[in-house]
């Protein structure tokens, strides 16, 4: 099942709510301009009942300057009919002018809106939904709903008075005949029924498809060197116009049920109109029925199609705007993270954070290959060089494989300070009940001031870990302090401004050098402080583009390498001198020079800040004051990499690749 798909709800399970009350939504925003808009729907009423005017204006003509041979009534009426008409031109022009900008201003904020909860929504809810969908939502459905603001939310009104005034008119002149076009309204009004049951099911799949149209040319564009590199173009051309020919027919279904109900709804009218005429003409015959009554009756009749005929395309638009509504309210009613800290501070497991279980595994280290070193000799040489010229603590330390209780215990009299996990248990909501969890009952210490490496083999659960310090997900049970201080009892905002975060796959924004690295600081850093993140993480070069830190690095960053990418998301992690560091594998994608210069700079950065970094390879690892491996979800040991290496045969595997290491 395609990401698309996870998300593409059902039209038949969706639709709870009828047309009318899925439109009522949209009040809170129509509201500010609702001055303008009834005004606009008064003035396209009196134009409409304007033209209503002009038939009897032409009765008045038959029956009097033309039946009397009076050619100056004649030029009278003319004159008459002139002025109505514009009269009639001028006020719809009026209801263009007053819908025109403030209509734009309600797309405006319901597209702002929008992108401002996708901003506040959890990750969970991104890793869940395609990004087609929500784009789609943001650009056609919005317009939609603009389009349906302007026209048919005031022709429906517009059109209803005018059939009724219409009618009564008619009535007024000659009843008989009146009847005559009243016969096909209840045929109608039953065809328009079943129309818009059906109409409303089609709309919102091709809604949807749209979404996933959407999706595939997005990741089509991101994806366009593994498309390329790998020869795939054909075949995902052939997956393209399998989805638009699966929209193609979608559309033709909406444009088989549009054209059935045109059908019904234009040729009973003409039939009633055709009947009246005979009828009428009989009468004038009989001198029952003065012939220009008749002319103004038919005219009447005939200024009536429009808004009958009308009909079947307002619904339709009207469907296409409530499905619209639905869609753009299913991400609004999403859930956004909360400021205020989760009942109880602990989330059930029931409680929805996070994307599905499935995704647990690929997403828990997504891209990332196990590193290790050629040799054990190579290892614990450069272990040996770091322990030289840093203290280690390891006088305090636990001997490697503690039971992480033991741990806990022994770090409590030390106190709280720095990061901590208190009994951290992680389970994704979408997981079937009998699996395990993700993280079960984590204890770890980082002490303030400290450095600690983070190693496990792949889908142990170390990026999720990770995650859940700046709270990207929720713990499910168990708590996580930063200096004491429960993480769940302050504000999301005044978290992240504590705790820095550098993911192993760097994302760049299409922005200048100097904004992507500075996003990672508050607005009253400068040049002074771009200069130094940059030095730190060996980002040097960016001072050599074409227009230095001001060159724009374009979409995703993919103008750079994925050295330098990884270069700046490092610097941005650090340019704000932040009292929390989380590094998910920060140097993978460097050679090794620069990484041996990274990690000079980086541990002058590491000794003032209190940071968590997963490790794949021994030179990342070195950085750290201690390492703590997690396997089957829990912290296993925690110790120095010599430690480690001495002591525990699953990380001497990590870090060596070789089974036999001690031999």
């Amino acid at each position: 099942m395609s990401t698309s798909d996870a998300v593409t709800t059902d039209p038949a399970g969706t639709r709870e709510h009828s047309t009318v009350s899925s439109l009522l939504r949209l009040w809170p925003y129509v509201r500010p301009v609702r001055a303008r808009l009834f005004g606009a729907a008064v003035v396209a009423v009196v134009a409409s009942c304007t033209g209503l005017v002009i038939p009897l204006v032409l009765k008045w003509m038959v029956d009097g300057p033309v039946t009397d041979h009076d050619p100056a009534g004649v030029w009278l009426g003319a004159l008459y009919l002139l002025l109505l008409g514009i009269a009639e031109a001028v006020l719809f022009g009026l209801r263009r002018w007053l819908v025109a900008r403030p209509l734009a201003g309600v797309e405006a904020d319901m597209r702002a809106d929008l992108y401002r909860h996708l901003q506040r929504l959890p990750v969970a809810f991104h890793d869940r939904w395609a990004s087609g969908q929500l784009l789609s939502r943001g650009t056609t459905d919005l317009m939609l709903l603009r389009q349906f603001l302007a026209f048919p939310l005031t022709f429906l009104l517009v059109n209803g008075v005018t059939i009724l005034v219409g009618v009564l008119i008619m009535l007024d002149q000659e009843w008989t005949l009146g009847l005559v076009l009243l016969a096909p309204a209840l045929p109608v009004m039953i065809v328009c029924w079943i129309f818009e049951r059906r109409y409303s099911l089609v709309a919102r799949r091709a809604q949807d498809q749209v979404g996933d149209l959407t999706t595939v040319v997005e990741e089509s564009v991101l994806g366009i060197r593994i498309i390329k590199g790998f020869g795939r173009h054909r075949s995902q051309a052939r997956a393209f116009r399998e989805l638009s020919r699966t929209l193609r027919g979608t559309e033709l279904a909406k444009a088989r049920l549009l054209a059935s109900i045109w059908a019904v709804i234009v040729t009973l009218p003409e039939l009633a109109i055709g009947a009246a005429l005979i009828l009428g003409t009989t009468q004038v015959a009989d001198d029952r029925l003065s012939a220009g009554t008749l002319v103004a009756f038919l005219s009447t009749a005939l200024a009536l199609r429009w808004p009958v005929d009308s009909i079947g395309f307002l619904l339709a638009m009207s469907q296409e705007a409530a499905t619209a509504t639905e869609r753009y309210f299913e991400v609004m009613d999403a859930e956004a993270e909360s400021s205020k800290p989760p009942r109880s501070s602990v989330y059930s497991e029931n409680s929805e954070n996070s994307g599905s279980a499935e995704n647990s595994g690929s997403a828990e280290d997504s891209g990332a290959a196990e590193r290790s070193a050629t040799a054990t000799a190579v290892a614990s040489g450069r272990d040996a060089a770091s322990d030289a010229g840093r203290d280690t603590a390891s006088d305090t330390a636990p001997d490697a494989g503690e039971d992480p209780e033991a741990l806990a215990s022994a770090d409590t009299a030390a106190g709280d300070g720095g990061l901590r996990f208190h009994g951290v248990r992680f389970r994704y909501p979408d997981a079937p009940a009998d699996t395990p969890p993700v993280l079960d009952r984590v204890d770890l210490h980082i002490r303030s001031g400290e450095s600690m490496a983070l190693v496990g083999a792949t889908g142990t659960g170390k990026t999720t870990l990770t995650a859940l310090v700046p709270r990207l997900h929720e713990v499910t049970s168990g708590r996580i302090t930063l200096d004491g201080e429960d993480i769940t009892a302050m504000p999301r905002e005044e978290l992240r401004t504590r705790v820095a975060v550098a993911f192993e796959e760097p994302t760049l924004f299409s922005a200048s050098v100097g904004e992507n690295v500075l996003m990672g600081a508050e607005d009253t850093a400068g040049e002074a402080d771009l200069d130094r993140a940059l030095a730190v993480a060996q980002a040097d070069f960016a001072h050599t583009l074409p227009q230095g830190t001001a060159t724009q690095v374009g979409e995703q960053g993919l103008s750079l390498s994925g050295g330098q990418r990884q270069r700046l998301a490092l610097a941005r992690a650090v340019v704000g001198r932040p009292r929390f560091l989380v590094l998910d594998d920060p140097l993978s994608a460097l050679d090794v020079h620069t990484e041996a210069a990274v990690e000079a700079a980086l541990r002058r950065v590491l000794a003032e800040t209190t940071a968590l970094i997963v490790a794949h390879r021994p030179s990342t690892v070195l950085l750290a004051d201690r390492v703590a491996l997690l396997s089957g979800g829990r912290i296993t040991a925690v110790g120095t990499h010599h430690e480690l290496l001495r002591t525990n045969a699953e990380y001497a595997h990590l870090m060596s690749g070789d089974e036999e290491i001690e031999r």
